[in-house]
């Protein structure tokens, strides 16, 4: 076909099809439901013209023209949902518990790489005090001198409680983060962190245990930590979940095996947020305060139940 021919039997429509595009304003919802319904024909036209352009005047400004039109329309009608809080609230009522319970059997692999070393150190350094030097290196001596002088550092002022809330969201979110970067090394800092965390737990543990000062720590940890060490674990399953896929792509390549499987892992973490933000201000405010222990205990049964049954409901069988 002559580039003349083409031009004068097509022109109405591209100019037709400009026009609907430009008084959308980028979003399909200004116009019509018969405006919409032209907007895909005229699409569909205009593209197998760009397609027949391209092929036989490559280098014609009609081609040119063409290829800004169609692309222009196909961002309209192919862009991507804004994010609104429909989406944000189906998010969280079907597809964060969903995606949770898919990458369930990584997590549980985080959670016995944090649970293993914690009992092990808890009871060598219970028995054996000097050896936390050994696992935790000399940066602990501070640690060590406090618990020896028969002092907690869990204490937290009144005073000071909002800012340290900050402090221990902003490591507990880091500790997240790093924990699924980790994927990106093959794993391998996924579980030193996994390992290290609970390495450390258990050593300090073990450390009070043998002061006879262990209970306090417990009481401290009792309000907090069934919410701030279940998205810990999660965090570790999304960095082993993406490991898998790179050392394992299966019939994809490694590339979009890690782009498929990060996809998943970033909904969670994102999604985990939330979570750690109420973690952090039960530790910063609960945790410290001179409320009996009974109602910390209760704070953290509380919100790990309705966390997990959270999670678990669907596969559990329970209702929306």
């Amino acid at each position: 076909m002559q580039i003349d021919k083409l031009i004068e039997k097509e022109r109405a429509g591209w100019q037709r099809l400009e026009e609907l595009t430009v008084r959308s304003r980028g979003s399909s919802e200004s116009l019509s439901e018969a405006e919409l319904y032209e907007l895909g024909r005229l699409y569909q036209i205009a593209a197998s013209d760009l397609a027949l352009a391209q092929r036989d005047f490559p280098n014609h400004q009609i081609t040119r023209y063409l290829n800004q039109l169609v692309g222009r329309t196909h961002a309209l009608l192919y862009r991507e949902e804004p994010l609104r809080w429909q989406q944000l609230r189906r998010f969280y009522k079907e597809g964060f518990p969903q995606l949770y319970q898919q990458l369930l059997p990584y997590t549980a692999a985080a959670f016995i790489l944090f649970l293993l070393p914690g009992i092990i150190s808890f009871f060598v350094v219970w028995q054996t005090p000097e050896s936390i030097y050994t696992l935790l290196g000399q940066e602990i001596a501070s640690l060590v001198d406090t618990v020896e002088e028969g002092e907690l550092w869990t204490e937290i002022e009144p005073t000071v409680r909002s800012a340290a809330a900050t402090t221990i969201l902003t490591n507990n979110i880091g500790v997240m983060f790093y924990a699924f970067a980790g994927s990106l090394t093959g794993g391998l800092l996924t579980l030193y962190i996994m390992l290290f965390n609970g390495l450390s737990l258990g050593a300090i543990f073990g450390l009070l245990q043998f002061h006879g000062m262990s209970s306090g720590l417990a009481e401290f940890v009792l309000a907090h930590g069934p919410i701030e060490l279940s998205v810990i674990f999660l965090a570790g399953g999304c960095g082993l979940y993406v490991a898998d896929g790179l050392l394992r792509p299966g019939l994809f390549t490694r590339q979009a095996a890690l782009t498929e499987r990060a996809k998943i892992a970033v909904q969670l973490i994102l999604g985990s947020v939330p979570l750690l933000i109420g973690a952090g201000l039960i530790e910063g405010f609960i945790s410290p305060s001179a409320l009996p222990w009974p109602v910390k205990a209760l704070v953290g049964l509380a919100t790990g139940v309705a966390l997990h049954w959270y999670w678990m409901r669907r596969g559990l069988g329970i209702g929306d």
